[in-house]
């Protein structure tokens, strides 16, 4: 004969302590500004990296090795994926509020 075990009723939802608090946005409206600040400079650093082929593939054209490509193109990219990185590591700190008198 089987013994039958009373077993506790564990369901797999998560323990929602108050669903009515209202918690702060993760991200706030600085946040999303600089999010676009560095898609921009993103994308400004990957148009300055268009063209410089040559009309037929026989002949080398010197306009690869441009310093707008070398260096000015990957300077913009780098930063705007600073800023990105910045963007979404940063929390803004709440204002603190003067005690009454």
């Amino acid at each position: 004969m089987t013994q039958v075990i009373p077993v506790e009723n564990k369901s797999t939802k998560p323990n929602l302590k108050n669903k009515n608090s209202k918690q702060p946005p993760l991200f706030r409206k600085v946040n999303y500004i600089l999010m676009v600040i560095g898609v921009v400079i993103l994308a400004i650093g990957y148009i300055c990296l268009r063209g410089g082929g040559a009309e037929s593939p026989n002949e080398f054209s010197e306009a690869i090795f441009d310093t707008r490509r070398l260096v000015v193109a990957p300077i913009l990219m780098l930063s705007g994926l600073v800023i990105e990185i910045f963007a979404i590591m940063w929390h803004p700190r709440k204002k603190k509020e003067e005690p009454a008198e």
